[in-house]
């Protein structure tokens, strides 16, 4: 239903996929359902996204809101690209501007879920975001996991889950705090 709406909303494609960074830096095509106008990434800020960006659809703005927009990513998970839990996979220029103890983010198969989305996600500095997940590396276990899974509702509903931002502020090479 939600494929459907983003088609009837703008009569473009239902499904959008971008090369996404995963498991040991290895490239892999996330699916999402649309939520911007189409070519969004070369129109305004790029991959940036602000609140009340126009390149939202309306039906877009529902589903973000929702995170109705990740539900594809199942998809990713059943071809063993992503997991439900671990750091949220993120975009090749993003990487390549890793530290060293960021690049321990690609240790694990990243997830539609983690450890920074149940602490806030966009709301939060990229760097601390980025430590979030390297804590996650560094602490993971089942347990872990099922802890996150059980918070990701709370945070969904509260509204730390989606920040102003939508999570694609462009790092800035800072080292994350400890």
């Amino acid at each position: 239903m939600a494929a459907l709406a983003v088609k009837l909303d703008d009569r473009g494609p239902a499904i959008y996929q971008q090369r996404r960074v995963g498991l040991r830096g290895q490239e892999f095509g996330l699916v999402k359902l649309r939520t911007m106008v189409v070519d969004a990434e070369h129109e305004g800020a790029g991959y940036s996204v602000n609140e009340g960006d126009p390149r939202i659809t309306r039906v877009g703005a529902a589903l973000r809101r929702l995170s109705l927009d990740e539900l594809p990513q199942l998809w990713n998970v059943v071809r063993g690209e992503m997991s439900l839990v671990g750091p949220r996979p993120t975009l090749s220029f993003q990487v390549e501007r890793y530290t060293e103890r960021q690049r321990r983010r690609l240790e694990v198969r990243p997830g539609i879920t983690g450890w920074a989305q149940v602490h806030g996600r966009a709301v939060l500095p990229w760097s601390e975001r980025i430590e979030l997940d390297v804590w996650y590396v560094e602490n993971q276990s089942i347990w872990l996991d099922l802890q996150i899974l059980a918070r990701t509702p709370r945070a969904l509903f509260s509204g730390t889950y989606k920040g102003t931002t939508g999570g694609w502020h462009e790092p800035r090479g800072d080292a994350p705090r400890r």
